[in-house]
C-alpha cells in the first residue's frame, strides 16, 4: 500500500509537470468554455486509451461519435463532452462557438430510408453559437438552430428554428419562450481560442487535411 501511494504521488506530480510546461497541453491550461473544463484524464482516455479517438474535440468515454471527419465544431464547443451522448455525422454536422451539450444528447444527421433500411438519407444538422442542448434532447436530420437556441430536456427537434434566441421544448419541439437579445451574453474566453484540441491559428490547415466538409 505504501509503495502504491508513492507511485501514485510520483505519477500525479509527473502529469502535473507535463501539463504545466509542455506547449502541447496548452488546451488544458487555457480555459475554453466557462462550464466545461478539459483535464488530463479526459485527454488520456480519449487519445491514449482510444475512446472516441477520431474526435478532435474532448469527449466523454461513455459517449460515441461516428464520422467525426464530417463534423465541424466551433471554438469552445464540445458535443459529447457529457456522458451518454451519440453524435452521428454521416450527413455532416456544423456547430458554432461556445455551445454546450448536456448528458444523453443525440444529434443525428442521417436516417434510414423508410422503404429500404439499408440506405441512409443524409441531411446536415446546423447548430449555432451560444446554444444550450438540454439533457436527453434529440436533434434530427436537416435541423438548423440559430444562435442562442436553448433546447429543453427531453425535446425531440424535428424542424428548424433558424432565428434562434428562443427556448424550445417538447415532442415535437416548439417555441416556449422568445429571448430578449439584449440580455444574451456573447462572451469570449481569455487566452488562445481552440477548436477542441486544435488552436484556432492551426485549425484551417487541420480542417483542409483532416476533415471532409463541402
Amino acid at each position: 500500500m505504501i509503495l502504491l501511494r508513492i507511485y501514485r504521488g510520483i505519477k500525479s506530480r509527473v502529469i502535473q509537470l507535463l501539463v504545466n510546461h509542455l506547449p502541447y497541453f496548452r488546451f488544458i491550461r487555457e480555459p475554453q468554455n466557462p462550464t466545461q473544463h478539459i483535464d488530463f484524464s479526459l485527454w488520456y482516455r480519449q487519445k491514449v486509451l482510444g475512446y472516441n479517438s477520431s474526435a478532435y474535440w474532448p469527449m466523454n468515454a461513455t459517449s460515441r461519435v461516428t464520422h467525426a471527419k464530417n463534423i465541424l465544431v466551433g471554438k469552445g464547443s464540445f458535443p459529447g463532452f457529457m456522458p451518454g451522448c451519440y453524435i452521428q455525422g454521416i450527413g455532416h454536422i456544423y456547430i458554432g462557438d461556445f455551445s454546450i451539450f448536456s448528458a444523453n444528447v443525440g444529434i443525428i444527421s442521417a436516417n434510414h430510408d423508410i422503404y429500404d433500411s439499408s440506405v441512409h438519407q443524409h441531411s446536415a444538422v446546423r447548430i449555432g453559437s451560444y446554444c444550450w442542448i438540454g439533457m436527453n434532447a434529440v436533434i434530427l436530420p436537416g435541423v438548423s438552430l440559430g444562435d442562442y437556441t436553448i433546447v429543453g430536456a427531453g425535446a425531440v427537434v424535428t424542424k428548424s428554428f433558424p432565428d434562434g434566441y428562443c427556448v424550445i421544448g417538447g415532442n415535437p419541439a416548439k417555441v416556449i419562450k422568445v429571448l430578449d437579445r439584449e440580455k444574451c451574453k456573447l462572451y469570449k474566453m481569455d487566452g488562445s481560442a481552440y477548436h477542441g484540441y486544435i488552436r484556432e491559428d492551426k485549425f484551417d490547415e487541420f480542417a483542409q487535411t483532416n476533415l471532409n466538409l463541402p
